[in-house]
Order: C-alpha cells, then sequence, then structure tokens
C-alpha cells in the first residue's frame, strides 16, 4: 500500500499581510489552510505519494475549506470527519522579518480535539504504511486515545511510526503534562524528529549529543535533529550518521517549513522503504533540506509546497 496516514489537527492559519509586526497590530490576514499533520500529508501528496489524513473539522465554511484544499492536493480525506459540536480550529500567525512566526490559537476545544477512537476503528493499515503524529493534539481530550489505538495498530503490522513533536506551548496549561506526554509518546515511534529549540525542554538535558541520546529508548531507531536553515543531522543508537547543511534561500513565511521537511522524509521511506534513511543518510538529509527551504519562500504552508521535480531542479541550480 505505502500509504502515510497523518492524525491530529487540521486547521486555518491566517497569515498577515504584513511581516516585522505584533500579532495585535495586524490589520489585514489571508485564511490558509494549515495544522502541522495536514501539513505533512499534503507534502507527501505534493510530492507524489499516498497520503491520508485522520481528524475531524467543524460543520462550517472552514471545514469545508479544508477538506476541499486537501481534496484538490490529492490527500486521502475519507477519514476526515465532520461534527457540529465544535468549530474547526484557527490560528492566528504573525511573522518577522526574517519570516519567523508567532501564534494565537482558537481551539476551546475545536472540532479535531473531539475525534472518537470508534471513528477509525475500521482503517486497515499495513506493513509498508507509515503513521505520522505530533504533540498538539495529544492533549486530554478523546484525540489523544485514537493516537494510541492507531500507534497500537501500526506497530502490530510492523509498519512505520514517525513522532514529531512539534511543540506549541500555548495550547498546554502545564508544561510539566506537556514534557510528560512527549516522552510517553516518543518510546512509541520507530523515527523522532525534533528541532534545537525543543530538544532541552523535552530532555531537560543542556549536552545536545546527551540529549540526543536520551531519546533512545522503546522503539526508537533513527533521531532527526533540526536547526533551521543551518540543516538537519541523521542520529541512530550509535550515534551521528549524517548531516545535510540547509540551503540559503530569500525567506518570506517559514510557516510549515519544519512539517514540508519530515514530510519529504516520510515521502522517501514510502518511495525507497524504511532503509533509505540508513543506507542513503546524506542525500535523504538533503532532500528534506530543499523542500523545507523551498516552503519558506512563498507564503502560507501547503500552497508552499512543491512538486518532486521542482526540488531535483533546485537541487541540480544549487550544485551548479
Amino acid at each position: 500500500m505505502n500509504k502515510l496516514y497523518a492524525v491530529g489537527e487540521a486547521l486555518i492559519d491566517f497569515i498577515p499581510s504584513d511581516r516585522d509586526i505584533n500579532l495585535k497590530d495586524v490589520t489585514q490576514f489571508s485564511p490558509q489552510v494549515g495544522g502541522a499533520p495536514a501539513n505533512v500529508a499534503s507534502c507527501v501528496a505534493k510530492l507524489g505519494g499516498n497520503a491520508a489524513m485522520i481528524t475531524q473539522v467543524g460543520n462550517d465554511a472552514f471545514g469545508e475549506k479544508i477538506i476541499d484544499k486537501l481534496g484538490i492536493i490529492g490527500v486521502d480525506t475519507q477519514y476526515l470527519k465532520q461534527t457540529s459540536k465544535a468549530n474547526t480550529a484557527l490560528a492566528f500567525v504573525s511573522l518577522t522579518a526574517e519570516g519567523e512566526r508567532d501564534f494565537a490559537f482558537y481551539r476551546k476545544p475545536s472540532a479535531d480535539m473531539l475525534l472518537e477512537a470508534c471513528e477509525i476503528r475500521n482503517i486497515v493499515l499495513d506493513t509498508t504504511d507509515i503513521l505520522h503524529f505530533c504533540s498538539v493534539d495529544l492533549v486530554d481530550y478523546p484525540i489523544k486515545e485514537v493516537h494510541r489505538v492507531l500507534i497500537d495498530k501500526m506497530l502490530k503490522v510492523n509498519g512505520t511510526v514517525v513522532f514529531d513533536p512539534n511543540l506549541r506551548f500555548p495550547l498546554w496549561k502545564d508544561l510539566d503534562a506537556l514534557h510528560n506526554t512527549v516522552l510517553e509518546f516518543v518510546p512509541k515511534a520507530h523515527i523522532v524528529k525534533i528541532s534545537d529549540e525543543e530538544l532541552a525542554f523535552i530532555t531537560r538535558i543542556k549536552n545536545k549529543e546527551a540529549a540526543i541520546a536520551s531519546l533512545f529508548k522503546g522503539n526508537v531507531e533513527a533521531v532527526i535533529y533540526t536547526e533551521g536553515k543551518a540543516g538537519a543531522s541523521l542520529y541512530t543508537k550509535e550515534g551521528l550518521i549524517a548531516q545535510a547543511s540547509g540551503f540559503e534561500v530569500d525567506a518570506l513565511d517559514a510557516t510549515g517549513a519544519g512539517d514540508a521537511f519530515i514530510g519529504a522524509i516520510n515521502y522517501q521511506l514510502l518511495k525507497y522503504g524504511k532503509n533509505k534513511l540508513f543506507e542513503d543518510s546524506y542525500q535523504c538529509l538533503k532532500f528534506a533540506n530543499a523542500v523545507g527551504a523551498l516552503t519558506t519562500m512563498v507564503y502560507g504552508a501547503i500552497d508552499s509546497l512543491p512538486t518532486e521535480q521542482q526540488v531535483l531542479t533546485f537541487i541540480r541550480g544549487e550544485n551548479e
């Protein structure tokens, strides 16, 4: 089957018309479909892979916008439910001059958080499939149990589980709860992607090498450590096995760049098999860095995603 299943939030990002301005002072926004898992599924589909989104949106205009957008880009939306019990999640974003972001979320609760495990029991997974998840929907709502059920299903068929914590501190009243929740779910994954900004919080270890080593618990086979435009590194239990520098581009908007990076990793795993990550590590990271860099050159997350041919052309241009 070779299919990516992304579970978690799908929402509307309101991207500001102006940069380098505080969120409270933004006067105009453009609504863009987003949410980390939705971005990852969209990245895989845009590159040419098979991807499905597992979530719930509201019976509202924003929910319809998400369904339409994911469908257009090629994401399987048969597991995307709608409810009248809550609205679709919203996120308002402000951008610095360098394209970095600040968020204000509206989820009290949102429709995705209310998705019940009984809604996804008919999903059939295969050993060649990948389950991707983040931490935003690991809050104490029904969606958390959905994650547990899907992870158990994927592990039983010997599929691959990928976890990108993608921490969003404003969504958690108790940061200790966030810390403990991430540590609970890390050992369930085969591949963990973690950023330089997240490592110390999650591990509570200051030394980078020691902190990364501490993540190898349970099922974890690989840790992908990302440093934004500086690039990414791949670690196994034996230590560092590959590093790939980032690409210098004129960044407009970093929204979704990390999601595009791990989406590109997932795409390569689907296309070539999990061994691709270990046997051709540098090229795997380089391709993902290129995808992430290209997304920063266009506003929005999903609208900025490149095709595989665009990525290969970009890499060739950089090598000339």
